[in-house]
């Protein structure tokens, strides 16, 4: 049994929960989901709410939202597999307001070939936002598919653009 403490954020009219285990985040819900969707990626999780999120979290994410912060906080891949955990730190590299496709992360990883794997891996990531798979996009220019829903991966992307500087 793992106790995983559950908090929840509201911005802007979008509820999010997030799991902690002993202070590190280690589940982000999908938009306005139910807390209980964390039982998907810790299977054999204890919630215990908690009914204020800290103030580092709380600023974290209203910086992300409102000033366009890329979110830097701790959090632990535990609860993946190896190969999901490299796929996550790569994706982690996808600079604010850009994208790259599953193939691109493939390559990154040194498995080109592996693009249905690094798909499949992206779709289990448990910690949204702070593993950005958002940013991954189909090799087409599709979004495909995410977690918290197509509307809300375009409009996080959109945000992300209106406050990123492309470099030249």
């Amino acid at each position: 049994m793992v106790n995983v403490q559950m908090t929840e954020i509201v911005m802007d009219k979008v509820q999010l929960w997030i799991g902690l285990c002993e202070d590190v985040i280690v589940f982000v819900g999908s938009p306005n989901g139910s807390k209980e969707e964390v039982h998907q990626f810790i299977k054999n999780a204890h919630l215990e709410t908690i009914l204020m999120p800290t103030d580092a979290l709380t600023q974290a994410f209203t910086a992300y939202f409102e000033e366009g912060v890329p979110l830097t906080l701790s959090y632990s891949d535990i609860f993946g597999t190896s190969f999901q955990q490299k796929v996550w730190q790569a994706v982690r590299t996808i600079p604010y307001g850009e994208t790259r496709s599953y193939s691109d992360l493939a390559r990154v990883i040194g498995m080109p070939s592996a693009v249905r794997a690094v798909a499949s891996a992206v779709a289990r990531n448990p910690l949204l936002l702070v593993v950005p798979c958002h940013r991954v996009i189909q090799k087409s220019g599709k979004l495909g598919n995410y977690r918290g829903g197509a509307t809300w991966k375009q409009s996080l992307l959109k945000l992300e653009k209106s406050f990123h500087e492309p470099t030249v």
